[in-house]
């Protein structure tokens, strides 16, 4: 986020995420608090898509951290929304197979991508529920035009009970690198970890350490999988 709201309890009373939603459901608000200094493009883009993205940040109890986005990459703002003011909730995993896109934008290449993911059954994408974020996810939830010719295809793999070896890391890297290549689209994964979100690249890389995006903060880890002493507020 290039800008974030201040939040509007103590910290100290910051304790952890509310367990109903997790970084990168998209949330329908029926109401956006305006906070000081908000940017002037965040109201029109309300209006126009009354949606955000849960990011990761503790949040004290009744609030949640969402992010904004308007039309172009600069327009992101991280802020606060009340618990009371979610209509309703979807999971990129839902996303996958639950929506599509708005009539004759198939043929972009994010969702061209996303097609042919979801028709590969026996792909090794398929050991794992997964699911579109970024300006796909925001398109199929809001439904609204938001992918343009040139958007990458963002991913979430769930992996948080389901550690993932760095060899079939690397094998799902290379698979998902191909279709890339061959529709002509970037194809940017990201892990859901207990330690936060780890970029798929990286993890493959066999590094021995990674950065994991975490709740309270980034921090470098040898295994996203063991336990952390941030509990489960990733």
């Amino acid at each position: 986020m290039q800008v974030c709201a201040a939040p509007p309890f103590a910290l100290e009373h910051a304790l952890s995420c509310d367990a109903r939603w997790r970084p990168h459901d998209l949330l329908h608000l029926q109401r956006l608090q305006a906070f000081d200094n908000e940017p002037s493009w965040v109201r029109e883009a309300f209006g126009r898509a009354p949606y955000a993205v849960v990011r990761r940040a503790p949040a004290a109890n009744g609030f949640v951290a969402i992010g904004m986005r308007g039309v172009g990459r600069s327009e992101r703002y991280g802020t606060w929304a009340s618990s009371a003011d979610v209509v309703s909730a979807v999971s990129p995993e839902a996303l996958a197979f639950s929506s599509t896109p708005l009539a004759g934008r198939d043929a972009l290449p994010a969702f061209t991508a996303l097609a042919a993911l979801q028709e590969d059954a026996t792909g090794p994408l398929s050991a794992f529920a997964w699911g579109p974020t970024g300006s796909a996810g925001f398109e199929l939830a809001a439904h609204v035009p938001t992918v343009t010719a040139s958007s990458d295809l963002d991913l979430l793999i769930r992996t948080h009970d389901k550690p993932l070896a760095q060899d079939f890391a690397s094998e799902l890297l290379d698979y998902l690198q191909a279709l890339a290549q061959r529709i002509g689209v970037r194809v940017d994964a990201q892990l859901d970890t207990p330690a936060g979100g780890v970029a798929l690249a990286e993890w493959a890389a066999g590094k021995p350490r990674v950065l994991a995006r975490h709740a309270r903060g980034p921090q470098l880890v040898a295994d996203p999988w063991a336990a952390t002493s941030h509990g489960d507020d990733a």
